[in-house]
């Protein structure tokens, strides 16, 4: 089934015409008038500048307007040879029968029974468009329409594709699959819905997240941020150096720069709690600080990180290099990539 675009937003054309396949543009008067265009051969021009196919309509109330219609189109300075639409009628279809013996290619739509179709069809159609959402919301049976019309179409050897047009939303376009159709031409809207799915994006995500868990690094989603307090420094200045990295706890270190323990502002809280606000003129030595941390390397992956997140039930985690705190890893920055939820 080729897949056309039914739009004369030119933003949408551009987009959808980007993905590569699809075949052609088909445009309405009513679209014109809708988008606020009021210099319509200035804007078929450049369609057809944008576009592989190009299909316009040849309005008229008779054969003659039809006919003159057509070829006035055909002398703008188009860049292809368009499709003429024309509406099902008497006229409609003698015009149709002119300009296909001229060479020329016309779409006859507005079309509503197997009648009307098989006088297009007659008259050397290159496409029978009848309208599904319109035949639909008078309460009619378009799909049966469709299928009887491409069943026409085989039994008799026409060269007419049917086109399933009027599409309201993503199920019309399986219908038109199923009925058999050759041609679709669909709404922006509604081909851009037609590669979306709950459970596709529920399984690209963990897809995206089992590869960040099995392929990041510690050391690339931790903070710059590396907190440390000595255990003589008093826990002002740890509270200072807390709001400084926006991380709840700092590294305490020895003399010699290594992690013995972590200070956290949820051990802050619970200090505050038991012994009062004289707390913060103490030393963290003093005080009591969580020693024996929990420790991870900066080169270890993420998804050992989650399973020690998951193992030690804390928030925090220092970093280590070559044994020395390069920075705290926070359940958080894991959260934020979507990684593990916390509640």
């Amino acid at each position: 089934m080729e897949l056309y675009l039914d739009s004369v937003n030119f933003q949408e054309i551009e987009e959808a015409f980007n993905l590569g396949f699809v075949t052609g543009l088909t445009t309405t008067p009513t679209f014109m008038h809708r988008h606020g265009i009021t210099d319509v051969d200035g804007a078929i021009v450049e369609l057809s500048k944008m576009v592989p196919e190009l299909q316009v309509e040849a309005l008229g109330d008779t054969h003659d307007e039809i006919i003159n219609e057509a070829h006035r189109l055909l002398d703008l300075p188009l860049a292809l040879k368009p499709v003429f639409k024309v509406p099902i009628s008497e006229v409609g279809v003698r015009a149709c029968k002119t300009l296909t013996d001229e060479g020329h290619r016309v779409n006859v739509h507005l079309i509503y029974t197997l009648n009307q179709a098989y006088m297009a069809m007659a008259a050397g159609a290159a496409f029978v468009c009848p309208l599904a959402g319109r035949f639909q919301d008078e309460g009619h049976d378009a799909i049966a329409l469709f299928e009887q019309c491409v069943n026409v179409v085989e039994k008799y050897n026409y060269a007419t594709k049917i086109m399933f047009s009027s599409v309201r939303y993503p199920e019309h376009v399986r219908q038109a699959l199923l009925a058999g159709v050759h041609v679709c031409t669909i709404p922006w809207g509604v081909m851009r819905k037609l590669t979306k799915n709950a459970l596709t994006t529920v399984g690209t995500n963990q897809f995206v997240e089992h590869t960040r868990l099995l392929t990041y690094r510690v050391g690339e989603v931790m903070r710059e941020e590396n907190p440390l307090s000595k255990k003589s420094d008093t826990v002002t200045s740890a509270m200072i150096r807390m709001t400084e990295s926006r991380l709840g706890a700092v590294t305490v270190v020895d003399d010699n720069g290594n992690a013995v323990g972590m200070f956290t502002d949820g051990d802050l809280r619970r200090k505050l709690q038991d012994q009062g606000s004289d707390v913060v003129s103490s030393t963290l030595e003093d005080l009591g600080f969580s020693e024996n941390p929990v420790t991870i390397t900066d080169d270890a992956l993420l998804n050992d990180a989650v399973a020690l997140f998951e193992k030690t039930h804390i928030d925090s985690i220092i970093v280590l290099n070559k044994d020395k705190p390069v920075g705290i890893l926070d359940i958080q920055d894991i959260v934020n990539l979507g990684l593990v939820g916390r509640d």
